[in-house]
């Protein structure tokens, strides 16, 4: 199976592997695609299976990524999934080496990508990407990991930055959620399921969209994707927590 770029030449109209089938997501799914679109004049790779499936990864300079991370001259991959029937076959494989050798062709101290500590959802399988040659780097205190995988000896170990590495949020009163358009399924329930979820247990939400890489670097969460606070303390990356049928479950683990 081959693999193609999604471009400003293509995206258009070829999908991007989330939300494909999802009517109810498709302003955030076209909200995706114009992040995508601002993100590719940046180097920005959107890398997928030739095929109708969620097989891809994203990736580009880390110093432009969206996520509160000090890496230098290393490539960041940002979403990574290979889902279904798809799994065990090696596109993980071969997707990851794409990216690996491209930034031995751009001369990069190396490749980085934030997990975490455990399973956290919108995020790489940590296990696996130490299994292929990456290595811990940094954590925080909400259970984020950093892992990089060197390609130059001795070259710095990125870290997360200081707003991130606190573990908490700066507002200490009930629940604030960070997100993006980074996924296309954020605006939607952020927007939408959150709010009916929020109304039947009569909660006080303060939403932070990150409009830009400034902003998402300043982010007191490595999940700029979605992230849900409680009082200051992370909660989840789990954007279904919005839904009313998972809220109450999810918030108490």
């Amino acid at each position: 199976m081959s693999y193609i770029t999604i471009d400003q030449t293509n995206i258009d109209r070829e999908h991007i592997c989330c939300a494909i089938s999802d009517k109810k997501c498709a302003k955030s799914y076209e909200l995706k695609k114009q992040w995508l679109r601002n993100e590719f004049e940046r180097d920005f790779v959107f890398r997928r299976i030739n095929d109708r499936a969620k097989v891809f990864i994203e990736y580009g300079p880390a110093e432009l990524s969206w996520v509160p991370v000090t890496a230098p001259n290393h490539l960041m991959i940002g979403c990574f999934w290979v889902s279904g029937k798809y799994k065990g076959k090696g596109h993980g494989k071969a997707l990851l080496q794409e990216v690996i050798t491209a930034a031995e062709q751009q001369g990069k101290e190396g490749v980085v990508t934030v997990v975490g500590t455990k399973k956290y959802h919108f995020m790489s399988d940590t296990k696996w990407l130490l299994k292929q040659g990456f290595t811990q780097c940094d954590t925080t205190p909400a259970g984020f990991s950093l892992l990089f995988r060197r390609l130059r000896e001795n070259s710095p170990m990125p870290s997360f930055n200081h707003e991130a590495k606190k573990g908490e949020c700066p507002e200490k009163n009930g629940y604030v959620i960070y997100f993006s358009n980074r996924c296309p399924f954020t605006e939607y329930h952020v927007r939408e399921s959150l709010a009916v979820t929020a109304e039947k247990r009569q909660l006080n939400v303060k939403v932070i969209k990150l409009e830009t890489m400034e902003q998402a670097q300043s982010a007191p969460t490595p999940a700029t994707i979605f992230s849900l606070f409680h009082n200051g303390e992370f909660i989840t990356s789990d954007v279904s927590v919005c839904m009313d049928s998972r809220f109450d479950k999810i918030v108490s683990k």
